[in-house]
Parts: C-alpha cells; sequence; structure tokens
C-alpha cells in the first residue's frame, strides 16, 4: 500500500466504532498492563518452551523436518544478502525494505535459536544494528514504521542475550526514537485513524506497536504502559469486522495481511503478559480461517475483489496454523499442511505449525459469508482442480480498496477460470484514493463497473454509495444459488435489480440471471471479463482457454445476441493484454427485464449439462 492510501482511509475511519458495551474485550490501565510481564527474553511469539516442543517433534514429523529444512536454507541465503538501506526518495515507500527485514530477522532468528549457529545471529544483529541507524522508519507511512517495530522488536526480543550491552542500547534506542515514540503520537491528534480503522491499517499499526512496546517493556515501560491499552481499546474496530462469519471486506488478498499482524499481536500479547485481553474471543475470529480456504477456486485463483495485486493465492498462510491451534480447527492445519507440501515454508510456519491430529470435517459445497461484504461460493467438489467453481459478492462501494463491482461474479471450471476479476489498478494513479461521488477513482477502468462481471444501466458506473444483500442462500446435495438485491446501485435508472447465481445440472453447470424493473429507458449492458478465446452463433458463444472449452447460452430475452469488446487499455492503465468482454447489449429498454445465461463446460467424461427446461422468475427461485 502506497501513502497516498493515507487520504482514504482517514475518511472512513472517521466513523470507527469504539468497543461495544457487550464486547468480550476488557482493555488493561497503564497501572495493571504489565503486571503479568515475563520478564525474561525472549518472550515474543516464540517462547522457549515451545520451541523446545518443536525441536522434539521435529524428530518424528516428516513435514516439520522440511519446514526446518526450508527456514534454514532460507537464513543461509539472507547470511549472504547486502544490509538492509533506507531507501525513501520522492515519498517512495519504506515498506519494501520493512517487510525484508521483518522476513531476515524471522529466518535469522530462528536460524540461529535452532542450530545455535553464531552466524545467524551475527548477520541478524547486522540488519537490526543498520536499520536502527536511519533517520526514521518513515512515519508518514505509519505501515512502514510499524512492520520495522515489529521486525526490531522481535530481533531485540530472540537475540537478548547475544547482544552485547553496547548493540543493545543502540538497537533499544532505534526502536523506541524510530518506532515508539513516533508510535504514541498516532493515538492522538490527526493519526488516529492509523490505529482505529476498522480495516488493516488498524491490525498492522497496533500489532508492530504492541510487539515493540513489549520487547523493551522492562526496561522502557512507559510505552507500553501508553500502547497496549490503546491497542486493546482499538483493534475491535478492526477484528470486529470479521463477524458474524469470518469473512474480510477488503478481499482475500488483504485478508492475508490483516490476520497475519491480529496473530503476530495477539501471539505476542498471550506469550509476554498471559492474556490479550479478550481480543481472541470477538465474534468472527473463530471463524475467519475458512474465508480464504472457501474463496479460493479449484484453480488456486481468489475469488478476486478490491485491490488484490495478484487473483493467484500466492503465499503460504502460517496465521491457518496460529488459527488453528488456538481455537481447535484442524480444517485449517490440514490446508496449511498441504500448501506446505507444494511450496517452502516460511519461519511462521515452523513456529505456529500444528501436527496432523484428528481428520477434519469434510467442508460443505458451498458457503454463504455475511457481514459488510457478503460472499456467496459455490462448488462441485473440494481436492478436484477441475470442479466447477462460481463466487459473488455483495456489500457496498465505499469499502476500503472496493472497486464498483456489487454483484461481480467468478467461474472456475476444468482447471481455467473462465470469468474473471482484472484487479487492482497502480495506486499511484492521481486521485486512486479519493472515493466521492465524481472522485477520479472510478473513471479507472479496473475500478469501475465496466472492468466487472456486473450489469450496466445506461452507460453509468454503478452507484458509488451503494450498499446492498444478499437476500436469500440455498444450498443442497445437487444445486446451490444466492440471489442478492442490487437495487441501490442502479436507483438512477430502476426501482429494483435483483441477480441470481446458482449452480445447476447436478453442479457441472452455473445460471446467472438478472431482473430489472427500468423506470427510465436505458440501454442495459451484461458484461463478463474473460482471457478465453471467443466464436458467436447468434445466442451462443464458444469460450476457449487452456484447451477446454465452455458455452454459454443466452437463455432470455429472446433474440438476444453476445457480441465480443476488447479490455485492453493504453497507458498510463495497466494493459489488460488480450483480456476480452463477452456483452449483451440491449437497447432502449424499460419496464421488466430478464437476462439469463447459462454456461456449460464440455466435461471430459459424461453428458454434458442441458439447458434449464424452464426458466424460474428469481422469486421463486
Amino acid at each position: 500500500m502506497y501513502r497516498k492510501v493515507l487520504i482514504v482511509v482517514s475518511i472512513m475511519s472517521m466513523n470507527a466504532q469504539l468497543i461495544a458495551a457487550d464486547s468480550p474485550v476488557k482493555p488493561p490501565t497503564a497501572e495493571t498492563v504489565l503486571k503479568t510481564l515475563n520478564k525474561a527474553h525472549p518472550r515474543l511469539i516464540l517462547t522457549d518452551m515451545r520451541l523446545a516442543e518443536l525441536k522434539e517433534l521435529m524428530k518424528r514429523d516428516r513435514l516439520l523436518k522440511k519446514c526446518y529444512k526450508d527456514v534454514i536454507k532460507q537464513a543461509d541465503e539472507y547470511c549472504t544478502a547486502k544490509p538492509l538501506k533506507h531507501h525513501n526518495r520522492d515519498g517512495i515507500r519504506l515498506l519494501s525494505v520493512s517487510r525484508a527485514c521483518v522476513s531476515r530477522i524471522y529466518a535469522l532468528g530462528l536460524a540461529w535459536r535452532l542450530t545455535g549457529k553464531e552466524k545467524y545471529a551475527t548477520k541478524a544483529k547486522e540488519n537490526l544494528l543498520a536499520v536502527c541507524a536511519f533517520a526514521d522508519w518513515n512515519p508518514k507511512h505509519f505501515l512502514d514504521t510499524a512492520e520495522m517495530s515489529h521486525a526490531v522488536g522481535v530481533g531485540y526480543d530472540w537475540l537478548f542475550d547475544y547482544l552485547d550491552a553496547e548493540s543493545r542500547e543502540k538497537i533499544r534506542t532505534g526502536l523506541i526514537n524510530n518506532g515508539l515514540k513516533p508510535g504514541l503520537v498516532q493515538y492522538h491528534g490527526k493519526g488516529t485513524w492509523r490505529v482505529r480503522s476498522k480495516f488493516n491499517w488498524n491490525q498492522v499499526c497496533n500489532g508492530g506497536l504492541v510487539i515493540g512496546a513489549l520487547a523493551v517493556a522492562e526496561t522502557d515501560p512507559k510505552y507500553a504502559e501508553r500502547i497496549i491499552p490503546k491497542a486493546a481499546e482499538f483493534l475491535p474496530n478492526a477484528i470486529g469486522t470479521y463477524a458474524p462469519d469470518g469473512a474480510w471486506p477488503e478481499g482475500p488478498g488483504y485478508w492475508w495481511y490483516a490476520t497475519t499482524y491480529t496473530a503476530y499481536g495477539l501471539a505476542a500479547l498471550n506469550t509476554a503478559l498471559g492474556t490479550d485481553f479478550g481480543l481472541s474471543k470477538m465474534k468472527g475470529l473463530s471463524e475467519t480461517g475458512l474465508f480464504p480456504i472457501y474463496t479460493t477456486g479449484p484453480t488456486g485463483l481468489y475469488l478476486n475483489f478490491a485491490d488484490v495485486g495478484s487473483n493467484k493465492r500466492r503465499k503460504n498462510l502460517p496465521c491457518l496454523f496460529w488459527l488453528a491451534r488456538k481455537f481447535n480447527k484442524p480444517l485449517l492445519a490440514a490446508a496449511e499442511r498441504e500448501m506446505l507440501t507444494k511450496r517452502n515454508a516460511s519461519p511462521q510456519d515452523f513456529i505456529w505449525y500444528v501436527p496432523t491430529g484428528k481428520k477434519p470435517p469434510t467442508p460443505s459445497l458451498d458457503k454463504y459469508f455475511r457481514g459488510p461484504v457478503e460472499v456467496a461460493v459455490f462448488r462441485s467438489a473440494w481436492n478436484d482442480p477441475n470442479a466447477m467453481f462460481v463466487g459473488v459478492k455483495a456489500g457496498f462501494n465505499q469499502v476500503n480498496h472496493g472497486h464498483l463491482d456489487l454483484g461481480n461474479f467468478e467461474m472456475d471450471a476444468l482447471g481455467v477460470r473462465w470469468a474473471r476479476d482484472l484487479g487492482r489498478e497502480n495506486y499511484n494513479l492521481p486521485g486512486y484514493w479519493n472515493k466521492g461521488k465524481d472522485a477520479k477513482r472510478w473513471t479507472y477502468y479496473r475500478i469501475s463497473s465496466f472492468a466487472h462481471n456486473v450489469p450496466v444501466l445506461g452507460g453509468k458506473n454503478q452507484d458509488v454509495h451503494a450498499e446492498t444483500k444478499i437476500t436469500k442462500f440455498k444450498t443442497t446435495p445437487a444445486k446451490g444459488f444466492a440471489i442478492l438485491d442490487l437495487t441501490s446501485a442502479y436507483k438512477d435508472f430502476a426501482t429494483k435489480v435483483t441477480r441470481g447465481v446458482a449452480i445447476i445440472s447436478n453442479r457441472r453447470g452455473v445460471l446467472i440471471q438478472d431482473e430489472f424493473e427500468i423506470t427510465k429507458s436505458c440501454e442495459v449492458a451484461w458484461g463478463m471479463t474473460t482471457d478465453a478465446k471467443i466464436s458467436l452463433a447468434k445466442d451462443k458463444a464458444v469460450l476457449t482457454l487452456g484447451g477446454k472449452k465452455m458455452v454459454a447460452h443466452i437463455l432470455s430475452p429472446a433474440g438476444a445476441a453476445f457480441t465480443v469488446e476488447s479490455a485492453e487499455q493504453k497507458p498510463p492503465l495497466q494493459p489488460n493484454k488480450g483480456v476480452k468482454r463477452l456483452m449483451i447489449r440491449l437497447e432502449n429498454q424499460k419496464g421488466n427485464v430478464r437476462i439469463t445465461v447459462f454456461f456449460a463446460p464440455h466435461w471430459p467424461k459424461g453428458k454434458q449439462p442441458a439447458n434449464p427446461a424452464s426458466l424460474k422468475p428469481l422469486a421463486e427461485w
């Protein structure tokens, strides 16, 4: 995230809620917060007791042994890496350096604690001294400061007994001057939106500061006494966003960032103080590990909404181990262990590792996530890369990182993503973070309704202040569906707009049905973004991609036809090279209008899904 994100988040955070009266969270006071402090080091996230457990487990757990080898390999690579440099020219963020420091300290620090080899501690110390000599940690973009405070706090704590007195003092001073002192400012005055936000800034800023403050709490208690009570007061604003079912409104990509820092912060509180003040008991947190699992399609691509840089799941999610261990969720641990059989482990995977235990429950094929941004997902099978999958979202267009995409769907089948979301635009574009009615943000193609798999009425974007809901969700062994009320997004032209998304034909086909009650004559444009090659034949489109085939049939209205348009754009926008739009355009529409499209993959075996014999209005679904 770039510095310009400050504008939009600061606006939204004006409405940040304080702790509800019935919240399980009980923030400590400055006088009581350190009464239970473990004054020994290391005390942050990975205690010596936990490390001993992991060493013993590693003797009989082959996957954990693999994680160990992956960590050592990463640490060896960092032993030859050049020292970190500040790199903050002309507003270019320091965040990449902060994240590099987090990665280095965890790998080097863990390798040293596992092996006792001094080369790892020496290199970790070198990195800590380098960043603590920086003039600042870029407090104008406080994510940079928070992540660096996290890295240095963990490094100071884990290497405490190794560090000589002079180095320890330099690192402690750097952490205080560059991290904790600027951090105190965030809890007062104009900067408070960063720590009060309902979204990822909250968890990252509070989590990083909590870790930094706990690292030096026995020598400099005033920082922990001021930071931790405020963090415990404001973290519920963001953790409460997981309620009620664990969905994250910034999308699966930012779920990783927000939830990882939730885990860091709460883990550090528990290992250092023996409590997280009830934060882990907040509704939705225990369920949130299901969100990235369900919103990952069989192709490995996310149901991609909001400003996700890539809709491919690129990272391990070690916070799934933390969630699994914290809330006794074996399904989450099984999902992360499966990822580790295919990818290199991170140090956090080792630290939070959960071994194979009782067999996890079989997840349902379909799932409805309620919350600020509602999501429904449907699939034909788990553990089949060729399975049918479709997901759809509702919510509100002013959500942090939001696009004008209410009702957007994405679809997988035969190992291919057929209906896709293009993801974010360049964060540095002028006005990218402005979200008013006529803001520049909405003119950028990837952010607009015109790039998404949603209807467009009268050639206009969806209403930027629209709020929508999933009004009905049903699942059976043979099919599942969701109905969305999208009226708020199209109020300039219609008194009612609803969308139905269904997986049917024994879960071998997908039906998209849109119904409009139009009061102002306008063009109705139905669109879907795809990487496929498209050939047209009247009311049918044949899509081919990756050697696979999908047929789209227009079931209503009679006489409607598909057209193909380009989604390619010119600089400075993302080029979207080769991407197309499968379109239906109906001119001068008024009154009741229905558009129904059925998608039938060409399955390699068995009977192809036939068009539904009859259509029902959404009210009868």
